[in-house]
């Protein structure tokens, strides 16, 4: 695997700090203990592994180190959503300093349990809409973070769809509709689907145990391309997802490049990577007193392609040198 350029530039958000300490700051000179970030993931401990990895680089860079000045808990649903709520009660009621929702299905399972524990989310989605904050640039309450969302994205994957697959007239959506991100989605796909005059073919999977059963239906609707949708779930079994679509001879759209990776053929995104390394900032901003409803919220404005060679050889399709050539990743 070969990193074509540096994958992110940004513009930052960020407002000077708040003349009016949040509350935890007087908390930590009170007490000499470390303060203690609470980590909830709805996805697995091994794909989290390089996002964990990113962000305490983010946090050693501003000083801070796990175990030495700064203290870590870790909780993973392994995709399953339903231990969401019981481990994020686990977690409030050990008191942490911040919670750290690596994305927006965590962030809402924080903020129905706390109002108080400043909640920093690196892959934020669709905030305004779901009610964890008041605006943007203005976030009140308690919780703030990134939003790795892009206008245009998904009329842009629809591009890449047919890039890769140019006789494409029939595109399947790989949906997890129990992530409250996920309908915003499924419904931009199929309105840049039908600009584009091209049919549409949904299959939910809520449960990783159904992934295969929703691959298999949109195989048997003889589907040209299936676009898989940014949710914790879906993340959290990529491997499962790119060896069954494989295997049903299914070329995979994304939008993380860590689908690639684990063998899907090709995303267009946000590096997720970089999201959490960024989110250290905002743990930073916090610990030194910002409220985290004072820090506007943040947005990539590059995006990450990723195309994974030797998965488009298995189904026999030629990636476009044009491609190629502005791929930021390619695994081979």
């Amino acid at each position: 695997m070969k990193t074509r350029r540096n994958f992110i530039t940004f513009v930052g958000g960020a407002a000077a700090a708040s003349s009016v300490a949040w509350p935890l700051a007087a908390r930590a000179q009170a007490s000499p203990k470390r303060p203690t970030i609470a980590w909830i993931s709805g996805g697995t401990r091994q794909v989290a592994a390089s996002f964990i990895e990113n962000f305490l680089r983010g946090m050693k860079e501003l000083g801070y180190v796990e175990g030495r000045n700064f203290d870590m808990l870790y909780r993973f649903t392994e995709g399953h959503q339903e231990r969401l709520p019981a481990l994020t009660e686990e977690l409030v009621r050990l008191k942490p300093d911040i919670i750290l929702a690596t994305a927006a299905i965590s962030a809402v399972a924080a903020r129905k349990l706390t109002s108080t524990i400043p909640i920093v989310t690196p892959a934020l989605a669709d905030a305004v809409h779901l009610g964890l904050i008041a605006s943007e640039a203005r976030p009140g309450g308690n919780v703030t973070g990134i939003e790795p969302y892009v206008a245009g994205l998904p009329a842009k994957q629809i591009e890449f769809a047919r890039e890769m697959v140019p006789a494409a007239s029939k595109i399947g959506l790989l949906t997890d509709l129990k992530d409250p991100k996920a309908p915003a989605q499924a419904q931009e796909l199929e309105a840049s689907a039908r600009a584009a005059q091209i049919d549409i073919v949904a299959a939910d999977a809520g449960q990783p145990d159904e992934l295969d059963g929703a691959l298999r239906i949109l195989s048997d609707r003889r589907v040209d391309v299936v676009i898989v949708l940014q949710t914790s779930m879906l993340l959290a079994y990529a491997p499962r997802i790119a060896a069954s679509a494989l295997e049903r001879r299914l070329p995979t759209v994304y939008g993380y490049r860590e689908h690639v990776v684990a063998g899907g053929l090709i995303s267009y995104g946000v590096d997720l990577r970089w999201c959490f390394y960024r989110g250290a900032y905002f743990v930073d901003r916090i610990l030194r007193g910002t409220a985290p409803g004072d820090l506007p919220i943040e947005f990539p404005t590059k995006m990450f392609l990723s195309v994974n060679l030797k998965t488009a050889s298995i189904l026999g399709i030629t990636v476009p040198p044009t491609l190629l050539a502005v791929a930021d990743e390619v695994v081979e």
